[in-house]
């Protein structure tokens, strides 16, 4: 679906994960946005690729450079064929198969101030800091917002003018707090809001609220946004509220997000002053020494038309040297780490793929910062680098580390001829080929990742591409949506780099238990390690457990919007990814969403369960008794629900079948009448509006809200949505044609009839969690009347109802469109402020946001550790984990977590340990393994959910048992045959140290195959 705003049209479809990102305005501000983007190596058109994937009006591509033969290190869009022609007219057609929405263009002739002049945005990279002032200083003057990037192997720079006075409309891009109120003191000067026990407010010192539905105070409702300052969780104030009356009662806080205006200072004037964003807070000291540094390494170019040559330690102390003057008539001095400045200068012609995807991730998120006004830009500095990427198992000198006139020339300079030998032959599983997968396959085939004699690289996932994937997932082109994704991708890194052709396996298969026929110990055994590009937890912690249980090193990362992270799991060193894990979502209580909703996420929870119990649930159930023999016989033992789901069948297979999609409208009406008036209308007899609970209290006080019935109104839209979508859902379970003509359904709708409201004495309704309501027992005469009325199954042969499955992303199935106009009309009944289309649909369909920058920058990050994993890398400090937050932008580094130790007798041990065996030995001798060497009793032996021993078992059965061997007890025990693939059985044990005491000990692996 496109959605028109001032004559900015957007791709639901394309941008459906983007959207909730940005949001409309955002995207429509971006839309209306030319960006300039000079300088094409790796770096520019990483940018390059995020911002046209992102969505912005244009984007103008400026290096008519030749391309040469070490630009392949990096960017990804260039062939050897290309060796010799313009860069940017090289790139121009590459980049503009992305995204059809936005034109690409390539700027001719010289740069000059009338050409920048049609530009919102100009980025530059890889430009000398001469040409960057030359520029800055007419952008600066002219409102035109500037960044510029640099890299030089494992370091990078970037700056940020966006002009005085630049609004940011949204610091954090987090959605706006709102909360129920539960007082409203005035006692000392300051106002004080105290909140609702339920949940904290989340608000922080200097932000504003308004207020809605207050009593007392009503002139706080719709008052000007009210600067916070926070007392604790529950409660804040709002400065002086005197002469606004007494709160009585009530009341809602809306958090208002305020613009935020902020001053940049030009390329000229910061170099001289400036702010620096800290990207790693165990380098505080760097960014200052980086600032001086890479000035002097510009300083050093401008001298000898060159950069310093990698390990060159005569460039090196030269650059030392301008460095050391550049402080001296700084207006701030600093201490400078001359072997810091000496590794920048070895590094200045480095050129690596997962720096290019870290700060090209970044810059890109900083363009589209700069055409919405969306997040907080970077201010205005900021210098990063990855040294401790650099290899400790090789020397590099000068001659390892020269150009060899070599595509991965660009890695060679900063890891030498060696490492990079080792980076081909090493061999990688990727799990997933979707956002995150995509960007690390670009990245490896840039490395030249396993493309070596002994290299290679598996890759598998089970989907196919979708419309929207293309949006964030690059390698994926129009023409490719219902293929695989695993060989598409594949295929495209192959054409990126041929040397990755005979060295990529593409799977399809899932990775589960169902797998492991594939996906077995041979293939563990030929692999270095595995990453994850996983989107479900279930996957990433089987993954993990594969990976501990055949001591391989894992990559986790995952992107929720503009955040991202990065988990690092080393054999013998770290603990793994499932050894912790965040905490389980809140669930909403069944009687909130029953009867007492607050908030429209209750609402549309509540649709959502409507849905399923109006076109899936009942459809089921009718195929299952039409189909299964024994269904009537099963569904009697389950006592709780056979009569709900017999009189579900009565009315789906007979009551109320339609035979005509006017019979659909009708049915419909009678709905909206059950839920929005004759449901609240009972629940309002059982507890009218002034009722009041048994400690005097009113029992519609916050959070309950007192509900009101809806009269059905055909002119009003809503109530005609819910009746369209209804009716059509209704027709498709019976394979009716449906209909939209608004003219049919107000002339049916004018001739349905609906019945006067009665309300039932002795309904019990839940009022909290904790409140227990009695079962309904079935009545046995009620039950076979039930069953006597359906028709037999035989009578239907072949008969199906149709299942509606949800599915958010067909926009023609009215599956989201009920579920927003059931959620609306929910909230009318209890006074909610309703939601639109969007945000339902990101509700209800549980919609992970996503967008291309943070994928980008993620995988960088994934790759800097995935070179200390090539290293073979032991030491715990070697490694981070990384948390990363665009928006803020915050950048987050740790250490990861060491394996937790455990202890028998004098043994330590950890999760990566076990007792490995390897021959098919009885049981008898698995017991007396364990006392001879272990000095341990063995109590307990299990495999998988198959007990094999216990110390209590009969005689008989014990001794039978003791005699065979685990080939074929298990077999004995499980009733099943191992399969053939199969070569080792993990093994559990119960048992006693020496004392006679419980412990806790490794698993066994025992090996009964070669």
């Amino acid at each position: 679906m496109e959605v028109e705003k001032d004559n900015a049209t957007i791709d639901e479809g394309l941008y459906s994960r983007q959207l909730y990102v940005l949001g409309h305005e955002a995207m429509k501000k971006m839309s209306t946005s030319n960006v300039l983007i000079i300088g094409l190596k790796g770096l520019g058109i990483e940018i390059a690729k995020n911002v046209v994937l992102a969505g912005v009006k244009s984007v103008t591509l400026y290096d008519p450079a030749p391309v040469e033969v070490k630009d392949l290190a990096t960017q990804f869009f260039l062939t050897k064929e290309d060796i010799g022609k313009p860069r940017d007219q090289i790139s121009r057609p590459r980049l503009a198969e992305l995204n059809a929405y936005v034109p690409i263009n390539v700027l001719e002739g010289e740069l000059s101030n009338d050409k920048l002049k049609q530009f919102k945005v100009v980025v530059a990279t890889g430009v000398s800091l001469e040409k960057q002032l030359e520029i800055n200083d007419f952008t600066h003057a002219n409102g035109i917002h500037f960044i510029s990037a640099e890299l030089h192997g494992l370091f990078a720079s970037a700056f940020c003018d966006f002009g005085k006075g630049f609004s940011v409309v949204d610091v954090t891009g987090e959605e706006a707090l709102s909360g129920m109120i539960a007082e409203i003191s005035t006692d000392e000067g300051d106002a004080i809001v105290t909140c609702l026990d339920e949940t904290r407010h989340g608000l922080e010192d200097g932000d504003h609220v308004t207020f809605t539905e207050i009593k007392g105070m009503e002139t706080l409702n719709g008052c000007e946004p009210r600067k916070v300052k926070v007392l604790g969780p529950y409660t804040f104030s709002i400065g002086s509220t005197a002469g606004l009356g007494t709160y009585i009662g009530g009341g809602l806080f809306q958090q208002v997000k305020m613009p935020k205006s902020i001053d940049f200072l030009s390329l000229r004037e910061s170099l001289q002053k400036p702010e620096f964003l800290i990207t790693d807070f165990g380098k505080f000291d760097r960014p200052a020494q980086l600032h001086i540094g890479f000035q002097a390494l510009h300083a050093f170019a401008a001298k000898h038309k060159r950069e310093p040559r990698p390990r060159c330690l005569e460039d090196a102390k030269e650059v030392f040297a301008i460095a050391q003057e550049l402080n001296e008539k700084a207006a701030e001095k600093t201490e400078l780490d001359e072997k810091l400045i000496h590794e920048l200068s070895f590094q200045a012609v480095g050129d690596l793929s997962p720096m290019v995807a870290v700060i090209g991730g970044t810059i890109a998120q900083e363009v589209l910062k700069a055409c919405s006004g969306k997040f907080h830009p970077i201010f205005q500095w900021l210098y990063f680098d990855s040294l401790e990427s650099l290899p400790t198992t090789v020397t590099l000198t000068e001659e390892s580390c020269k150009p060899i006139g070599s595509r991965y020339d660009g890695q060679i300079a900063v890891f030498g001829r060696e490492f990079h030998e080792r980076i081909t032959n090493y061999r990688e599983f990727l799990v997933g080929a979707g956002a995150i997968g995509c960007e690390m396959l670009k990245n490896w085939a840039m490395m030249g990742l396993g493309t070596g004699p002994k290299g290679q690289i598996n890759i598998t996932d089970m989907d196919t591409i979708e419309k929207s994937n293309l949006n964030r997932q690059f390698l994926f082109r129009p023409a490719d949506v219902g293929k695989l994704k695993s060989h598409c991708a594949a295929e495209a890194v192959s054409k990126m780099n041929p040397e990755m052709t005979g060295h990529i396996r593409a799977f399809e298969e899932r990775v589960g238990v169902e797998s492991e026929n594939i996906y077995d110990d041979d293939f563990f055994a030929n692999l270095d390690g595995v990453t994850n590009a996983l989107d479900n937890l279930d996957a990433r912690k089987y993954m993990d457990r594969r990976c501990v249980y055949f001591r391989k090193s894992l990559l986790e990362s995952g992107t929720l919007g503009t955040k991202g992270n990065v988990q690092v799991v080393v054999p013998h060193v770290t603990e793994s990814y499932s050894s912790s894990q965040d905490p389980p979502e809140t669930s909403i209580p069944l009687c909130t969403l029953k009867n007492f909703p607050n908030a429209i996420e209750h609402t549309i929870q509540w649709a959502r369960d409507a849905f399923e119990g109006y076109f899936k649930q009942p459809a089921e159930n009718v195929n299952l008794y039409l189909s299964q023999p024994n269904y009537i016989e099963g569904l009697l033992k389950d006592k709780g629900n056979s009569t709900a789901t017999l009189t579900s069948i009565q009315e789906y297979l007979v009551n109320n079948k339609p035979l005509s999609f006017e019979e659909c409208i009708a049915w419909a009406r009678q709905q909206f009448e059950i839920q929005f008036n004759n449901n609240i209308k009972q629940l309002l007899f059982n507890f009218p509006k002034d009722s009041v609970t048994s400690s005097g209290t009113l029992f519609w006080s916050p959070p309950k809200r007192a509900p009101s019935p809806l009269i059905f109104d055909v002119n009003d839209p809503t109530h005609l949505e819910f009746i369209i979508t209804a009716a059509n859902l209704h027709a498709f379970n019976y394979g009716l044609k449906g209909e939209t003509n608004p003219d049919l359904f107000r002339q049916v709708l004018s001739n349905v009839k609906v019945a006067t409201f009665e309300p039932k004495q002795g309904v019990k309704i839940q009022v909290n969690e904790s409140e227990t309501l009695p079962e309904d027992e079935s009545d046995q005469n009620e039950l076979q009347q039930l069953i006597s009325s359906l028709p037999a199954p035989s009578t239907l042969a072949g008969y199906r109802l149709h299942t509606a499955d949800f599915e958010k992303d067909d926009d023609t199935n009215f599956h989201i469109d009920f579920i927003t106009a059931t959620s609306n009309l929910r909230a009318a009944n209890y006074g909610i402020t309703p939601a639109d289309r969007h945000r339902t649909k990101f509700i209800a369909g549980r919609i992970i946001p996503a967008i291309a920058t943070t994928t980008a920058m993620v995988t960088g990050l994934v790759c800097l550790e995935l070179y200390k994993l090539v290293d073979n890398r032991t030491k715990i400090d070697d490694f981070k984990n990384g948390f990363v937050n665009l928006a803020l932008p915050f950048f987050g580094f740790s250490e990861p977590i060491a394996a937790p130790k455990f202890k028998y007798h004098e043994v330590e041990w950890t999760l990566w340990d076990r007792f490995d065996i390897h021959e098919d030995m009885t049981l008898q001798q698995f017991i007396q393994y364990f006392k001879d060497k272990h000095e341990l009793d063995v109590a307990m032996v299990s495999t998988g959910v198959s007990m094999l021993y216990t110390s209590f078992m009969p005689q008989a059965k014990k001794q039978d048992r003791l005699r065979m061997k685990f080939s074929e007890l298990v077999e004995n025990v499980s009733r099943k045959a191992t399969p053939p693939h199969v070569k080792a059985f993990t093994v559990e044990i119960m048992c006693y140290d020496r004392d006679g005491e419980d412990v806790e000990v490794p698993y066994t692996r025992i090996q009964f195959r070669d």
